[in-house]
């Protein structure tokens, strides 16, 4: 018999967070093994931001639900449901929803979203 030519991925891997963000893991190093991208769900409540950051990865982010806002190497970008964006890795920045309403969206990451190629600011 060969190999599977697929990973079935039952349940996405909820990455713990104390910030109050839903993060869905569907495709990625902790869910399924995959270095070469991720797939994850999100949820950011009102009034929710992370540090600033310097990804080595590609990040596409597509917006569900309400709206999201990105400073990107001194830029700021808004993006609302049915809006997509694409910021290349070595990019410096900072995700954050000031807004009254959660926002929902998805995220691919090339290659795969990791703590240690990620390049998180101490803030």
């Amino acid at each position: 018999m060969s190999e599977k030519r697929y990973v079935l991925n039952p349940a996405p891997f909820i990455v713990p967070t104390t910030d109050g963000k839903l993060i869905e893991e569907h495709v990625g190093g902790a869910s399924t093994g995959t270095s070469a991208y991720s797939l994850a769900h999100m949820v950011a409540p009102p009034h929710w931001s992370e540090p600033h950051q310097t990804p080595s990865f590609d990040e596409f982010t597509i917006v569900v639900r309400g709206r999201k806002r990105f400073e990107i190497d001194g830029d700021v970008v808004e993006l609302q449901a049915g809006q997509a964006l694409l910021i290349k890795g070595g990019a410096r920045v900072r995700y954050s929803n000031p807004f009254e309403e959660e926002c929902e969206y998805w995220s691919v990451c090339v290659p795969a979203f990791g703590p240690d190629t990620v390049n998180r600011e101490d803030e």
